[in-house]
């Protein structure tokens, strides 16, 4: 069975970047967001209230026939983000903020703690942390045709991150700081080479 790394971070911080180096530099097989490619994000953000729910599906459900994919392999797999993240964050996020209601968080809910019956949780975490002002920079210059998360939701997504991490005890957790000036994390990448070879 394949193992599973997921990097997680708030939004804009370099998850698919870093994700995307690793998998380069070590040959593993990735499980990217493919943001652009889902088919309600754009009607997601023109009705948040009618397709936050559609949303969410879609995306547990692609981040779990990813992990399932991953498992299937010999080789190590990469997410940017993960399951933990779309369902934990940011389905957790749009429920506070009313885009999603109490029966559609539900069964949001309901769907996770299925799939994560069937597939094991990930072999190891990359965390990448930075200051709340650095990511918000970072955020705004990212330039995404599509953004469904704002500015004044980064705080909130850090602190459900945060709640999220606090809870992990059985998972190996590698923080990385996102905060220096390397955006293509070229001078983390050969150490977190070593720790992935030396813990998996």
């Amino acid at each position: 069975m394949g193992k599973l790394i997921v990097v997680v971070g708030n939004a804009g911080v370099g998850k698919t970047t870093l994700t995307q180096q690793l998998c380069q530099q070590g040959g593993f097989v990735s499980g990217l967001e493919q943001q652009a490619e889902r088919p309600f994000q754009q009607l997601f953000a023109n009705d948040l209230a009618r397709y936050a729910l559609p949303n969410q599906i879609d995306y547990l459900l692609q981040r779990a026939e990813q992990e399932w994919t991953i498992r299937q392999q010999a080789e190590i797999g990469l997410q940017d983000g993960g399951l933990e993240t779309d369902f934990g964050v940011f389905t957790r996020r749009f429920y506070q903020k009313g885009y999603l209601d109490e029966p559609g968080y539900q069964l949001c809910d309901r769907l996770y703690t299925f799939f994560r019956r069937l597939l094991p949780p990930p072999d190891l975490i990359i965390h990448l942390v930075a200051p709340l002002e650095v990511i918000a920079a970072r955020y705004a210059q990212r330039n995404r045709p599509l953004e469904i998360a704002q500015l004044d939701d980064l705080a909130a997504l850090d602190a459900l991150l945060a709640e999220w991490l606090g809870q992990v005890s059985a998972i190996p957790i590698l923080t990385v700081d996102a905060a220096k000036e390397d955006p293509a994390y070229t001078r983390a990448t050969p150490w977190l080479l070593a720790q992935i070879t030396a813990q998996l």
